[in-house]
């Protein structure tokens, strides 16, 4: 079986600046993986290039063997930052577009997280506070059976009460064959549902290890560790 996720040589170049340089990362199936750095350290790169919003300007991406195209777009599931919603349209409306676009995706279970969230199907996106659009984007992108999950923030605006439920939404929503990719600079609160972390910075990989790997030799929690290693 192919890793879910290659990266060999992979750059991206914009004028004189590397936004990624020479990254060389493989990420197998099965876990769930932090995307870490400070800002500007290439995070967002990644992910555009993993979605295939950017070309690479050297090196190779590939999903599942796949460069970024059509048939990876099937099998790749991605929670952008910003909201791409349309403010007019009704949850539930949402869902059905959901369901006419993704052979994967589950209404039944949307609609499942929809109760459990206390969210109104019938409600329009533009009556809904910012943190609750994003549980619907969040509920929206684990109601697909994907191979690659993307998620970028997806707690940064949910209010404290709800991220217990989110993140367990993410553990029990993806399959064990499936990887989470998941990008926070709430480090402290997502730790706990880590299998492996990766730090970037200024565009190059600086670290690749499991999470008990970093209990067992650094002694450090994985917030400790980014903290030292980035000087926060």
């Amino acid at each position: 079986m192919n890793p879910i996720l290659e990266c060999r040589g992979l750059s991206k170049k914009y004028e004189n600046f590397y936004a990624l340089s020479n990254l060389n990362l493989t990420l197998e199936r099965g876990q769930i993986v932090g995307l870490l750095g400070p800002n500007g350290s290439g995070k967002s790169t990644l992910i555009k290039l993993i979605n295939g919003l950017l070309t690479p300007s050297s090196g190779e991406i590939l999903i599942n063997g796949m460069a970024p195209g059509v048939e990876s777009k099937k099998i790749v599931s991605y929670l952008p930052e910003r909201s791409y919603l349309n403010s007019w349209m009704k949850v539930k409306d949402v869902i059905r577009y959901f369901d006419d676009f993704y052979e994967n995706f589950s209404a039944e279970k949307a609609y499942d997280m929809l109760s459990h969230l206390n969210i109104d199907p019938a409600a329009r996106l533009r009556s809904l506070s910012k943190g609750t659009k994003e549980k619907v984007q969040l509920l929206l992108v684990m109601s697909r059976s994907a191979d690659l999950y993307i998620l970028d923030e997806p707690i940064g605006g949910v209010d404290p009460a709800a991220r217990d439920y989110i993140l367990n939404t993410i553990i029990t929503n993806y399959s064990e064959d499936a990887t989470v990719l998941l990008s926070t600079h709430l480090i402290a609160d997502i730790e706990k549902i880590l299998d492996r972390v990766i730090f970037l910075q200024n565009g190059t990989l600086i670290r690749n290890e499991t999470v008990d790997d970093i209990r067992t030799n650094s002694r450090k929690s994985v917030d400790a560790l980014f903290r030292e290693v980035f000087r926060c």
